[in-house]
């Protein structure tokens, strides 16, 4: 969302969702997910829905009046006030409000998560069910080709989540099939992960090792880059036995890269010159 008006109204409907988190179950937060998520797959089915509710020419009063004629009564009324508060807003283009209202259900998920103390375990499997993915290629390429049908992609993620993850880690892979902001499924499933982080006020620093490190290690490094980012970091470990030796840390746009594959690298690279 690039213009003012759009991201006012989405911090709006996210203050409101706050309110609703203090004050809700998690299972009343998974419902507004839920109808806030069946209302993204409407808008993204329905272009000319979308270009109406984002119309400018019409006065904002009347995009809430067709929002409210079409889902009073499907929907629960707190996704509704909170589908208003979106559509009150000024988009540069229709496919914000769709972005809008995919993130709000991400949140509304991440909400409830938090409430029932599942935030972090929902954290650690959608990054750990990104490394499954990413490591095994011909599921990377099915469940990442957007020319497969959704339903089925949807399916076949449910087949391997269901029982082993949080409710709420099989809705957000679900979402993240669908593209969630023009993303990548892989791309989608690290955005998920930084904005499940970011509810417990931490950074995700994305670890690479050669040898998974123990728990002493891992407090440790977590600690050091605590005290250097001044806040509390989320560690990510992936164990890749190709860098041969050394670590490498990414956190944001820095990254650490101590590796012994880099050193070597580096090496033949002078080498050849």
């Amino acid at each position: 969302m690039t213009a003012p008006v759009s991201r006012e109204a989405y911090r709006t409907a996210k203050d409101r969702l706050e309110r609703f988190a203090a004050e809700g179950a998690p299972e009343h937060l998974r419902e507004i997910a839920d109808d806030l998520l069946a209302v993204a797959r409407l808008l993204g089915r329905e272009p000319g829905l979308r270009r109406a509710l984002v119309d400018i020419s019409k006065p904002a009063s009347a995009r809430d009046e067709l929002l409210r004629s079409l889902l009073t009564g499907k929907i629960g009324d707190d996704a509704l006030v909170l589908l208003s508060d979106l559509v009150g807003g000024r988009y540069g283009r229709p496919a914000e409000l769709l972005g809008a209202t995919e993130r709000l259900s991400a949140e509304a998920l991440l909400a409830g998560a938090e409430r029932a103390d599942e935030l972090i375990d929902v954290e650690d499997e959608l990054f750990r069910f990104g490394q499954i993915v990413d490591g095994d290629k011909r599921l990377a390429a099915t469940l990442g080709d957007s020319t497969v049908d959704g339903a089925r992609r949807a399916e076949l993620a449910r087949s391997l989540l269901e029982g082993k993850a949080q409710p709420s880690t099989v809705r957000l892979v679900e979402l993240a099939l669908t593209g969630f902001g023009g993303r990548s499924f892989q791309g989608a499933l690290t955005r998920m992960v930084e904005m499940a982080a970011a509810r417990r006020d931490a950074t995700v620093a994305y670890v690479v090792t050669a040898v998974a490190p123990t728990d002493d290690e891992e407090r440790e490094l977590a600690d050091r880059l605590s005290r250097m980012y001044g806040r509390h970091i989320s560690l990510k470990i992936e164990v890749n036995p190709e860098i041969i030796g050394g670590i490498s840390v990414r956190i944001g746009s820095d990254l650490y890269d101590g590796t012994v594959l880099r050193r070597l690298s580096e090496a033949r690279a002078a080498l050849t010159k």
